[in-house]
């Protein structure tokens, strides 16, 4: 392991520990210019070498936004599945939204 791909796994659980992401939404952060800025290879890396359940983090983050504003079903599965939203996959959400028990 490189020193990037540990510093990467220990930014990767910081945010975790801070809030709810998506595979795809914790790599975007950990490589993009405006986030972390590691190679998007070192991301990936981190993202996969961690004990993450992605279903559970969608309902975290289906919790998180039900608490900020009012959504629909349909709203909130859009929302956790969009590119520039949370990005989990379509089976992500629609357990993300079931395990909020509020819609």
């Amino acid at each position: 392991m490189t020193v990037s791909q540990a510093n990467a796994i220990k930014a990767a659980e910081k945010y975790l520990s801070m809030g709810a992401f998506s595979r795809s939404g914790l790599i975007q952060q950990l490589s993009s210019k405006h986030g972390e800025g590691f190679p998007r290879a070192d991301a990936v890396y981190a993202v996969d070498h961690l004990s993450v359940d992605w279903n559970l983090q969608a309902v975290r983050a289906a919790k998180q936004h039900l608490a900020e504003r009012s959504f629909s079903r349909e709203g909130l599965i859009h929302q956790l599945k969009a590119r520039y939203g949370d990005g989990f996959t379509h089976a992500e959400a629609l357990y993300g939204v079931e395990g909020t028990g509020l819609l």
